[in-house]
């Protein structure tokens, strides 16, 4: 299949350009804007108590003011605010009342804190319904823009604080993050490919070809997003570009390895490429669908994020996996030898290098080199004992310097940490009666005495007088684990067992939200790790013919997952100050370290089984394999780690822990359990790894295989000097 498939793009190589840039013009013109949201409430099922409390706010309050953003005022002298600050504070909020900014429905002086250290002002602002819709962020902008001028002649000093004044943080932060993640991305794969290759043309060829696609995989991905109606998360760009450039360029470098090497062999140009294509396309396919499947399983996710980042990313590896297939050996058979420009290693035999030493000891201690691998990612894994998740996406993301961030800690120093975002509870009658006030009231007083309750406004009643709503502030950040706790064990269970006969209590606002995202993750991971890991085993048991293989594969990724979680968690909890790790990183580590590090995998075993069907035993075997496939290994897994990489680039915790913990995975999974674990573990097993299909037997009509030379082992050598 592959081989005819190898034959037709290198007969037409001009045709298969053609249809390329055609299809990805017609996507790019037709397709409609990839959009993104950050509201983590419009993730979340229909069915979980903070999304029924924001549909009873809808029904019941249709017209009641949300907290848009705060104004946070303190005296500049740091000392305590005097009558005349506070006339201030009314005056300066009036002025900007007055402005008439759209989506500022009100701005609302409020009391002096206790201490005398903060006094604010309340931003009232309508209740978001489309997350593409950008104008709250707007009226923040002329906010800040028209505060500090009221400032001027007074004795204090403000910020804006607030959901929609860190929304506009985060948008500024995110387009930074954008660009660096982009041009970080290609220059790491231009300085890798050129360091590997020494070739300008295969250092260029990534990045032009990959740049071609990628337009059209996101058209292709915001096209299903609006077919389907999914919603993509705020972070899914940035990850595009790592999974597209990263994955891409792995493709790439498999294909042009085994190219070379049959060059090396004695074939032409034209008759190499067909032979790469065929002995490296079943491989290829089979990781990409690898891939594919893991990215697929986040479909049964119960967040939308993660619902529609599962299919967005599917796609962008489906069509890389297409353009490795078919593109990238059209472009390389018209330049022919000419790719290496000006380098003449493919000429050239190679001599012993480093992947050929690490080889050779494998086959001569597979024991030792499987225990002291699996001892390594097992102690690693120790850390993630100390794994706790993070909710608070947009705070913990933004720089400390950031406006809202700095309005934030400011006003903690007079109000309870829950201010800028309180927890609504509602009381709803069963009976559709009215609510008695002193039921309302008895109620308000039951909920005060919540433990890490701050305060609770008076009951608000509804127009039927059927609902009475309360504002609770809660003595702790919203994201914190301390009020998670508090809405989860304390305020929900006393607030729907206190509930008067004839209501029931339903509690909501962005705290509850992220308790049930909590709920949600929780069983995602009962469900979604499964299917993949299922699935992924599937795929490697139609590859290898084996019931015997998948497994001790799958071991090998699991003991990788475990190892970068642990690293993680020591590095940004233990070593850092981060307060969690982003709570949805453990669905995507291990979906990325699995697919991924499975992508290694594949392409180490199919190189033993090749090399076994030579008539090699299975030590043998497992040392030539690891010469021959380690610079492919080793330069693709550097390569990709370099790209996940860059998200540490974006000044953004949530992005930093997300590339750390990818590069790391990757660097594990081609460093450790590709290149060491596997082949020593199949050497050890030996022929029973191939049970039942025996796809080792040594079978008739097979060339050898060519040797690599010097230059692809140097990134050998550099990881062993290092």
């Amino acid at each position: 299949m592959f081989s005819g498939l190898g034959r037709f793009v290198v007969r037409r190589p001009w045709w298969i350009i053609l249809v390329w840039v055609v299809a990805a013009g017609a996507v790019i013109s037709l397709a409609p804007k990839l959009t993104s949201s950050s509201d983590e409430a419009s993730f979340l099922p229909d069915h979980y108590e903070s999304i029924r409390a924001s549909d009873v706010q809808e029904k019941e309050f249709p017209k009641q003011q949300n907290i848009g953003a705060i104004i946070v005022f303190q005296r500049s002298d740091g000392e305590k605010l005097t009558a005349a600050d506070s006339a201030d504070v009314e005056r300066v909020s009036k002025d900007l009342q007055s402005r008439k900014i759209p989506e500022v429905q009100a701005v609302v002086p409020g009391e002096v804190s206790p201490n005398k250290q903060v006094q604010t002002s309340v931003v009232a602002m309508p209740k978001i319904t489309d997350p593409e819709d950008t104008s709250q962020q707007d009226a923040v902008k002329k906010l800040r823009d028209g505060l500090q001028p009221e400032l001027k002649g007074t004795d204090l000093s403000a910020g804006i604080t607030g959901s929609a004044a860190q929304a506009l943080d985060e948008s500024d932060a995110s387009e930074r993050a954008g660009l660096l993640v982009g041009v970080g991305t290609i220059v790491i794969i231009i300085v890798l490919l050129l360091v590997i290759f020494r070739s300008p043309i295969i250092a260029l060829l990534p990045v032009v070809l990959i740049g071609l696609i990628s337009p059209m995989a996101t058209g292709l991905i915001a096209s299903a997003n609006k077919a389907f109606d999914m919603k993509a998360d705020s972070s899914i760009q940035e990850l595009l570009t790592v999974v597209l450039f990263g994955v891409g360029t792995d493709y790439i470098l498999f294909l042009l390895f085994r190219y070379r090497e049959a060059l090396r062999a004695g074939e032409d140009s034209k008759s190499g490429m067909v032979h790469a294509v065929e002995r490296v396309g079943e491989a290829i396919t089979s990781a990409a669908g690898a891939v594919i499947v893991a990215f697929a399983a986040l479909t049964l996710s119960s967040l939308g994020m993660l619902q529609s980042m599962g299919p967005a990313l599917a796609i962008a590896v489906f069509v890389t996996l297409l353009a490795g297939l078919t593109l990238v050996p059209a472009v390389v058979s018209l330049l022919g030898t000419k790719v290496f420009w000006p380098s003449k290693s493919w000429q050239r035999e190679p001599h012993g290098t480093g992947f050929a030493k690490l080889g050779a000891s494998i086959a001569r201690k597979p024991a030792v080199w499987t225990l002291v691998s699996a001892l390594f990612m097992g102690a690693l894994a120790l850390g993630a004992l100390g794994y706790k998740a993070n909710f608070d996406l947009a705070g913990s993301s933004l720089p400390k310097d950031k406006e809202s961030m700095v309005a934030l800690d400011n006003l903690q120093k007079g109000f309870p940490a829950g201010t800028t975002d309180p927890t609504s509870v509602y009381l709803t009658s069963t009976t559709d009666r009215p609510v008695p006030k002193a039921q309302a009231d008895a109620f308000r007083e039951r909920l005060s005495g919540v433990g890490g309750v701050g305060e609770v406004g008076a009951p608000r009643l509804s127009p039927d007088r059927t609902t009475a709503s309360y504002s609770v502030i809660l003595s702790d950040p919203p994201a914190s684990d301390k009020a998670l706790a508090t809405v989860k064990d304390r305020l929900r269970p006393a607030a729907h067992e206190d509930a008067p006969d004839g209501t029931k209590a339903l509690v909501g606002g962005t705290t509850a939200v992220y308790v049930d995202i909590n709920r949600a993750v929780d069983r995602d991971y009962s469900v979604v790790f499964p299917v993949a890991a299922l699935a992924i085993m599937v795929i490697l048991g139609l590859l290898l013919r084996s019931l015997v293989a998948p497994w001790y594969l799958m071991l090998s990724v699991a003991l990788g997952f475990g190892a970068t979680l642990g690293a993680t968690s020591l590095l940004f909890q233990q070593l850092g100050s981060q307060p969690g790790l982003m709570f949805m990183l453990p669905v995507i580590m291990y979906l990325f370290v699995v697919a991924l590090g499975t992508d290694y995998n594949i392409l180490m075993v199919s190189r033993l089984r090749e090399e076994a069907r030579e008539g090699r035993g299975p030590h043998d075997a497992a040392g030539t394999a690891v010469r021959h496939s380690g610079p492919t290994i080793g330069s693709a897994g550097v390569i990709l780690a370099g790209t996940f990489a860059t998200l540490m680039l974006a000044g953004n915790s949530t992005l930093s822990q997300m590339g750390f913990s990818l590069s790391f995975g990757i660097l594990i999974a081609a460093f450790v359990m590709a290149l060491i674990f596997t082949p020593a573990l199949t050497a050890l097993i030996g022929h029973a790894a191939w049970w039942p299909g025996h796809g080792d037997e040594k079978r008739t009509g097979h060339g050898g295989s060519a040797p690599q030379d010097p230059d692809e082992q140097r990134l050998g050598g550099a990881t062993r000097s290092r």
